[in-house]
């Protein structure tokens, strides 16, 4: 079982930074994969952005050159950092744990509450 907590979610005005934390616990975390989702309103849960247990990292498209995942030097926490904030990156995000290395969101098992981030024009 993993638990998973974001923080770092608000407001910031369109071509903003922020940056989303995601603290992982419980047996073999290190072991999953470790990514972002987000979802906004009327809209399915779509993958952002995540840090393979292999070391490699996939991003959907929309946020290449934008957004960066990362690992803490722990392991234990998983970083977003968002750059050059879009109106439509409005959403509420996710982490999530999976050993699946996939990224639709129906094969990730663990999911955290969710931070949300709102980015004004």
């Amino acid at each position: 079982q993993v638990q998973l907590v974001e923080s770092g979610g608000g407001l910031v005005q369109a071509g903003g930074s922020l940056r989303l934390s995601c603290a992982a616990s419980g047996r073999d975390f290190d072991t999953y994969h470790l990514g972002w989702f987000r979802q906004a309103p009327g809209k399915e849960r779509e993958f952002v952005g995540s840090s393979w247990s292999g070391g490699d990292s996939s991003y959907t498209n929309s946020v290449k050159g934008r957004f960066t995942v990362s690992r803490g030097n722990a392991g234990n926490t998983l970083f977003l950092q968002m750059n050059s904030l879009k109106p439509e990156d409005t959403a509420v995000y996710l982490c999530a744990a999976g050993w699946t290395k996939n990224t639709s969101p129906g094969v990730w098992y663990f999911w955290g509450q969710g931070t949300q981030v709102t980015v004004s024009s």
